[in-house]
């Protein structure tokens, strides 16, 4: 099936946040089928067999429950134990389509059960060969002709008299993951309506310790004036902190929105169940230590009684909205209102994240500590601040992903509205273990998590410091139009320092041009220099500092402006205050600055402007480059123009799957497939091949020589057998081979110095010159398939000069992929050479985009050296690591 629902339940929510089990039907299940259309009204049964038939009904409940295989699935919808809605498919005679039945139980209706079952049944049909569903309803049955319409599925229509057949083609195109991800953001913000915006909070393990963690959390929330209900539940006490108390969740007087647990790990489990029985719908659970026991019970009963769960071992959560004023962490102080959201998973980021952000003035919309992510992830943090109307900066700081390519689908749309910025953690194998004991999340390498973040337009720091120093230029200034930057200075040194932080920061330094080095002579003292950096002398006035920057930020010659003063005599003498000439116009500034102050303590401060907004200063140039720099590459991200996904023309993928399958029949253990297989499915997809033979005998090799010898008769011999992955590093390759003799001895060497491995020779023509380069595919267990690209050869170890994107591949990712490595400029033509083939390249990456998404076999591939001229290129080395697939939709809705 899926690899979802073949051996366990997921879990899934309705359109009105509601939690539901989504699992295959089974024998068991047949009286609660039977009472599902027992139950259903004359009219329902009618729309759904046709005719008001108690036998159609009792034939249908019990042809449900046959036993699951490719040619028949039938998947529940369970709520609280009772089956709510069933959806299966029989294939037809005709090969890739099958007949779609769905039921939804009376009462249950508008809550989304079918379209969810229908999802979640075309994933297991598409694993299945199937593309097509076919499906017949009354003409008047408006409510199930508008599920297939609304499904974002290419829908076609035959009526024929009282009938409609609907033809459903399960191409899982943009418009339908569109549709998937609006019905999955509204069921989502349904469901954390409870966690963000409670009318009622009950706090358990709320103690009479002064230091005791529960007993901070009520305290905080009495003090942020929570305007909702407030509980506390203690069996000891009968208030606490002037909040009344009681003794279970059981006891309170009505069930609370959100429950805080601030209990010892062994009591979790019993409280989630309380809570769930109570009706509560919202969880955030403190307690740290759980062991596995205690961690699957609490989650079980998260999932049977539908609540939301932030946690376990996390901070707690916040919103600061005037009307609400919910505090329900244990963090120092309060959040300040304001309009940047914070989701961390660590407790001690979030508390470092938000004293920063209180030092420099800038307010939080809402907080949340993700702790262990149970549940709720940063996927569900990036929709909440889509649509809370208030956060207009997120700031984002993960240690595991769960599911990252429905994070980046969510992450590519929120960043078109606001910047998100998170701390690129990990980045060693330190880091990354640390990062996986830490949240017991599989570690994620750098490469895969950096493609991630240049994809969705993420601005990705290196460190908590760098993420605030990022986060006061975002809040503060506009964005630069580009990565023109002018330095201006009081100082020389201080000039040179933030010249070279610049430019070491991938921005530009551009001469000024004649006018406005004129303008800006007209102003300053004598002896200014107007170069760039412009050197306005100590001896400059506030006024004329001033007008130096209102010349530069007007200019379009110039996107940003950096300001390095130093204090000086000559300024305290005339009592000039150059900084105040920083800060006294930002409103009629049309590009960004950003303040340099060596003396400063802080690493970054924003000074409020005399005409409203504020300016960021930093003690150090280097953190005001790197922010400029980042506010530059997201101007240049969101002016990308669309790009859309590319079908190469020429390939086959169901051969390139049957040929998968074929060579995992002998193998079922998989492994790296021998250079025919290899060879068959490269060229599945039209991956330009050199011309190659196979030879198992010095005689194969000598004739294979002979046929395949290019314009001078050289060839190449390559050994092969089984596991062999590093030809080079083995020596298993002889170069420049000509005439019979050379042949014959280079096949001898190999065989003697291989015996008892060797099991033949690939023999290829010498290659021409050109540039080698490396493509490949790799199989990320997290993020699903990545694609490799940068330049190959023996020394691309060395190297390391590569770039990644994770596929699908569109125009620009396959764009980026080229010109990312150092290599790019010979791409291109370096030193007046000729362009090498680009347009071959493109395809390339985009034949390797589409093995990598269709055929879920491959786990890895290596293409090195592809030899890369203007003229064209060919892959002259390739191998292809085979496993059983494990079927995966990344895209299906589905609870963590």
């Amino acid at each position: 099936m899926t690899g979802d629902l073949s051996s366990s339940a997921i879990h899934a929510l309705l359109a009105d946040g509601t939690t539901v089990r989504v699992r295959a039907v089974e024998p068991e299940d047949r009286d609660q089928l039977h009472r599902l259309y027992a139950r259903m009204s004359p009219e329902n049964l009618r729309m759904r067999f046709f005719a008001v038939s108690p036998r159609s009904a009792a034939l249908a409940a019990d042809h449900a429950c046959t036993p699951s295989g490719p040619g028949h699935r039938a998947l529940a919808a369970e709520l609280q134990g009772r089956i709510i809605g069933l959806a299966e498919y029989d294939a037809c005679d005709e090969r890739g389509s099958a007949e779609l039945a769905v039921a939804v139980a009376d009462g249950q209706h508008h809550r989304g059960v079918g379209t969810l079952l229908v999802e979640h049944l075309a994933s297991a049909a598409r694993a299945d060969g199937i593309t097509l569903f076919l499906a017949d309803a009354l003409s008047e049955n408006a409510e199930v002709l508008r599920l297939f319409s609304d499904l974002g599925l290419r829908v076609t229509r035959r009526t024929d008299g009282p009938e409609t057949r609907c033809t459903i083609a399960l191409d899982q195109d943009d418009a339908y993951l569109r549709a998937v991800e609006e019905r999955g953001r509204t069921a989502d913000l349904a469901s954390m309506e409870p966690l963000f915006r409670p009318r009622s909070v009950a706090v358990v393990g709320a103690g009479r310790r002064p230091g005791s963690v529960g007993r901070a959390v009520l305290r905080h929330l009495r003090t942020s004036g929570f305007t909702g209900r407030l509980f506390a539940v203690n069996p000891h006490a009968h208030a606490l902190l002037g909040v009344p108390s009681y003794p279970a969740v059981a006891a309170l007087p009505f069930p609370p929105d959100l429950v805080v647990v601030a209990t010892p790990a062994t009591a979790v489990p019993t409280v989630a169940e309380e809570a769930g029985e109570a009706g509560v719908h919202a969880m955030v659970v403190l307690s740290a230590g759980l062991d596995p026991v205690q961690a699957q019970a609490l989650l079980t009963a998260c999932r049977t009684h539908g609540i939301r769960l932030v946690g376990p071992n996390c901070l707690g959560v916040a919103n600061t909205d005037p009307a609400l004023r919910m505090d329900a962490t244990f963090a120092a102080g309060h959040p300040r209102p304001g309009t940047a959201g914070i989701g961390v998973q660590s407790g001690g980021v979030g508390i470092g994240l938000l004293e920063g952000l209180a030092r420099l003035g800038i307010g939080v919309s809402t907080f949340a500590s993700l702790g262990d992510k149970y549940d709720v992830s940063g996927n569900d943090m990036l929709q909440w601040w889509e649509n809370d109307g208030t956060t207009d900066l997120a700031l984002l700081h993960l240690e595991s992903f769960g599911n990252p390519r429905a994070f980046s689908r969510t992450a590519r749309r929120v960043t078109r509205r606001m910047p998100l910025l998170t701390v690129d953690a990990g980045r060693t194998d330190a880091g990354r273990r640390a990062a996986a004991s830490h949240s017991a999340a599989a570690a994620t390498g750098t490469l895969t998590r950096q493609a991630l973040f240049i994809q969705a337009g993420i601005t990705a720091t290196r460190s908590v410091g760098e993420l605030l120093e990022a986060a006061a230029l975002f809040h503060a200034q506009p964005l630069p139009a580009g990565t023109r930057v002018a330095v201006v200075t009081n100082a020389g040194g201080a000039g040179v320092l933030a010249a070279d932080a610049c430019v070491e920061a991938g921005l530009v330094l551009p001469a000024l041009t004649s006018d406005l080095v004129g303008d800006l002579l007209a102003v300053l003292p004598d002896g200014a220099a107007v170069g760039n950096p412009v050197d306005v002398t100590a001896a400059v006035a506030e006024d004329e500092l001033g007008a130096c920057l209102d010349r530069l930020t007007a200019h379009r010659g110039v996107d940003a402006v950096v300001v390095a003063l130093v204090p000086t005599a000559v300024a305290a003498a005339t009592g000039d205050d150059l900084v105040r000439a920083v800060t006294r116009g930002p409103a009629a500034r049309r590009s960004p600055v950003a303040l340099v102050r060596l003396e400063q303590d802080a690493s970054v401060r924003l000074l409020p402007a005399a005409e409203g907004g504020e300016i960021p200063s930093y003690a150090q140039p280097h953190a005001a480059a790197r922010a400029l720099a980042h506010a530059a590459r997201r101007t240049a991200w969101l002016a990308r123009p669309p790009s859309a996904r590319r079908t190469p023309e020429g390939i086959d993928p169901p051969r390139a799957r049957a040929v998968a399958d074929q060579w995992l029949t002998g193998h079922p253990d998989g492994g790296w497939p021998g250079p025919r297989a290899c060879a068959e499915l490269l060229g599945c997809y039209g991956i330009p091949q050199s011309p190659w033979a196979w030879a198992e005998t010095e005689d194969d090799a000598v004739r294979a020589a002979e046929h395949l010898g290019g314009s001078d008769g050289r060839v190449v011999l390559k050994a092969h057998w089984p596991g062999l992955v590093h030809k080079s590093e083995q020596h298993a390759v002889r170069l420049d081979l000509l005439g019979e003799a050379q042949v014959r001895s280079a096949y001898q060497d190999l065989r003697t110095r291989f015996e008892g491995l060797m099991t033949g020779v690939v023999v290829q023509p010498l290659a021409e010159r050109g540039t080698e380069l490396l493509a490949g595919i790799v199989q990320d267990q997290v993020f699903g398939p990545l694609i490799i690209f940068g330049l190959g050869g023996t020394a691309t170890e060395v190297f390391a000069d590569r770039a990644a994107r994770l596929a699908p591949l569109t125009d620009l990712d396959v764009h980026d992929l080229i010109a990312s490595p150092r290599c790019a400029p010979l791409l291109f033509g370096a030193s007046g050479a000729d362009p090498l083939d680009l347009d071959g390249l493109e395809q390339l990456l985009h034949r390797l985009s589409g093995m990598a998404e269709n055929v879920p076999q491959l786990a890895e591939a290596d293409l090195n050296p592809v030899l890369a001229t203007p003229g064209g290129l060919a892959v002259l080395d390739a191998r292809v690591r085979l496993l059983p697939p494990r079927p995966h939709d990344p895209y299906l809705r589905r609870l963590r």
